[in-house]
This record gives C-alpha cells, structure tokens and sequence, in this order.
C-alpha cells in the first residue's frame, strides 16, 4: 500500500504528464504536496521507483515516467486539482514548445569528514550538501568529505565529497563507508576474509585492514562523487 503522500504525488506527475508532456520539477511537486524540503520529495520518488509505480528515463535529470497507478486511488486532492487547472490555462494561453527541463538540485545532510587512508571519526553534523537529483538513485542518502588518499586509483580524492546510499548490507567487492569498532569510519572496498572482513585500499601505498566479523559495521554504499575544482 502507499501512503497519502505518495499517492498524492504519482496522481500530480500523472497529471502533469497528461496535460503538458513533461514531469514536474522537484520545487513544483514539493510546493503540490506542501512539503518543507525537496528531500521530501526525493524520498517519495524513491519509494514509489522501488514499488515499481515509476521509473526515471535515463540521461534526464527531470524526466519521470508513471509505469502503473494504484489501483485504490482517489481522486486527487484540492492543491492537485488547483495545479491541474494552472497548467492547463498556461497550455491554453501558449503555444510555444516546452522548455528543456531543468536539472533539479536537492539537499542531503553531510555528516563530516570520512577516511580514505587511516580510519577518522566521521563528524556528525547539521550540515547539507546540494547534489544534483539525477547523481542519485533510489534510498536515503548522506554525504561525506573525503580525507586522505588510499583511494585514488578508484578516483577518490581528498576533498571529494562522497555520495552515499544508507545501508547496512552490501556485496564483496563494492566501496563502502566502514564504522569500525564502532568509533571510526573509513572509505574501502569491502571484501569477506575467510572469518574476517578485509577493507581494501585503492592505493598500493597502503596495507589491506582485517578485521574481525563483528568490528566492522556497514554504514552506506558509494553511490557517487562531487568535485570542487579550485
């Protein structure tokens, strides 16, 4: 079953599909459901992807389709119908051809720095970090600065920004955020050791780490990376 939010927002990106053609930006659907955050909105999409009631076209940052509706819905609420209204007076009013979408920005919290060489504490904090939409897949997410240099040879560098989707379970061999002995973090590949969990550096400079089963906890994924170039 969804919830009233997600069945508010996949009957607005029907509608907006319907009368115009294009999916509805993050800042529109977050004011059609009178949400404070386009983090709010994200996380709704995720779910309803992860269901299987839409999906996102590749190579646009703003291009949603709706694959299937559920079947208990409503009809759509005042703020969904008053939307519906204003979209169809400004098609009335203009013939001109749509605008290509925009990319849509959102905000996910920054928890600090993390380790690509010895593991540091990763800084809880009440920062947020402006990611593009289409950097991001379905799930929660959070960002960490990157600290050090054993991942280079993966294409992390300090100072980067690490992208990642909160999980606790991940595949060998995947780029993980690692809290170890549940104090320190640190960015590795993640490998199962026999017994033990080995975290791989990408930098032959540095020494594999193993661990015993129950000192390392899986605390993300890597989903992806932003760069400042100074």
């Amino acid at each position: 079953m969804l919830t009233a939010k997600q069945h508010e927002l996949i009957r607005f990106i029907q509608h907006r599909l319907e009368e115009t053609g294009i999916s509805p930006s993050f800042e529109e659907m977050k004011d059609a459901l009178d949400l404070k955050s386009k983090s709010g909105v994200h996380r709704l999409i995720s779910a309803l992807e992860e269901r299987g009631f839409i999906r996102r076209l590749p190579n646009r940052a703003r291009a949603l389709e709706v694959i299937k509706m559920p079947e208990d819905a409503t009809p759509a609420p005042r703020a969904t119908l008053a939307a519906k209204d204003a979209i169809a007076a400004v098609g009335t009013a203009s013939s001109r051809p749509a605008p290509e979408p925009a990319n849509d920005v959102i905000e996910i919290p920054l928890h600090g720095r993390i380790a690509a060489g010895a593991p540091i504490e990763a800084l809880e904090g009440q920062n947020s970090l402006p990611v593009p939409a289409a950097l991001l897949g379905p799930g929660e997410h959070y960002a960490l600065e990157v600290s050090g240099d054993s991942m280079i040879e993966a294409g992390i560098f300090d100072g980067d920004f690490a992208l990642v989707r909160r999980t606790d379970t991940a595949r060998d061999g995947e780029i993980v955020v690692a809290l170890v002995r549940g104090e320190e973090a640190t960015l590795k590949y993640l490998h199962k050791d026999g017994g033990n969990v080995r975290l791989d550096p990408a930098n032959a400079a540095y020494d594999p780490q193993v661990y015993g089963p129950n000192e390392v906890q899986v605390q993300g994924r890597l989903a992806g990376l932003l760069r400042r170039y100074h």
